[in-house]
């Protein structure tokens, strides 16, 4: 019994100094920490004082406050006929009245000089267009014949999904793939003009077109007409349709109202004839007038940015001659 006392004791006796060295490794490691996370966390308020903040500079770099200032410039591509509807030249700026809703707005740069421009065609290959897709292809041969050297064009299709088979370039041909594509069911119309716009948006040159050669049917877009054509509009892209479709009591309106719609509020044409000398002969005229269209722009006296509609109407001093441009925009939104 006094043995195993004995031996107890011992074992305690040689624990003791093992727990008190324990013991002082973590009180120091416990400083320790606490110096540590004093020097990288300081104590008290973490803001700068006001006087060094005012020292600070808080506007936007300079690339973004020149973006912004590009985006408050709203430029318009007007068209000018005659009522032969041949192109009206020799206008000045001061022929020009351009209205912002019913507001009267300055002029910030004028421009008549004949200049290459941009265009984009969109080749409905949906369902309905099994039995014209060969005149469509004949539509787009017989626009890029009629483009001027400096011009360029690209080629894109539309069903369920849009694909551009040839970027923008001089060429004349249609890429030998365009021959082969086949219809399928659905068709996102307002997809592929969203597409057109945002491409050509990229482009350096000032004038912009989209030719839709199509029987106006949508039923498959993710974006809806308005979206399409703000971007259009963003864009300085002006919209020509071609009815596709075949003439006569069989048309289908709604699709016909869709192209109208879609060339009317960008300031474009509505081309009903899907073949024959009239299409060759509209051709003509839109690659007469992208040439040689008038370009203005102006700053909106209208400041805010609430992206509501707004209503533009140009005005010329000059009688029995058409205008065409865009009706409006949609301001930006901060």
């Amino acid at each position: 019994m006094i043995v195993a006392q004995t031996k107890a004791a011992t074992k305690l006796i040689r624990i003791i100094p093992v727990f008190l060295f324990l013991l002082l490794i973590s009180s120091g490691s416990l400083r320790t920490t606490k110096r540590l996370e004093a020097a990288v966390v300081p104590h008290g308020p973490r803001s700068l004082p006001s006087k060094q903040l005012d020292g600070l500079s808080l506007a936007p770099p300079q690339d973004e406050e020149v973006v912004r200032v590009n985006a408050d410039l709203v430029v318009l591509n007007a068209t000018v006929l005659d009522q032969d509807g041949k192109f009206v030249a020799g206008l000045k700026r001061t022929d020009f009245r351009v209205f912002e809703d019913g507001a009267e707005q300055k002029l910030a740069t004028f421009n008549t000089e004949e200049t290459p421009f941009a265009a984009a065609i969109l080749l409905d290959t949906s369902g309905s267009m099994e039995s014209r897709l060969t005149l469509g292809r004949s539509a787009a041969i017989r626009f890029l014949d009629g483009l001027r050297e400096e011009d360029v064009a690209a080629v894109y299709s539309f069903d369920s999904k849009v694909e551009q088979w040839q970027d923008f370039s001089p060429g004349r041909d249609l890429a030998p793939k365009v021959f082969g594509l086949k219809t399928k069911l659905m068709t996102a119309l307002n997809d592929a003009v969203l597409r057109a716009a945002d491409d050509l948006a990229k482009r350096e040159e000032k004038r912009r077109a989209i030719v839709v050669l199509s029987d106006g049917g949508e039923n498959y877009s993710r974006a809806s007409a308005d979206k399409a054509l703000d971007h259009a509009s963003q864009a300085g892209a002006t919209i020509y349709t071609v009815n596709m479709s075949e003439e006569g009591p069989t048309r289908d309106l709604a699709g016909a109202a869709i192209m109208k719609n879609l060339a009317e509020k960008t300031g474009g044409r509505y081309i009903s004839t899907p073949g024959g000398q009239q299409l060759r002969d509209a051709f003509a005229a839109i690659a007469e007038e992208l040439g040689h269209q008038y370009t203005l722009a102006y700053r909106p006296l209208n400041r805010e940015r609430n992206g509501k509609w707004r209503a533009i109407d140009v005005k010329l001093s000059r009688e029995g001659v058409t205008l065409r441009t865009r009706k409006g925009y949609h301001a930006p939104k901060s």
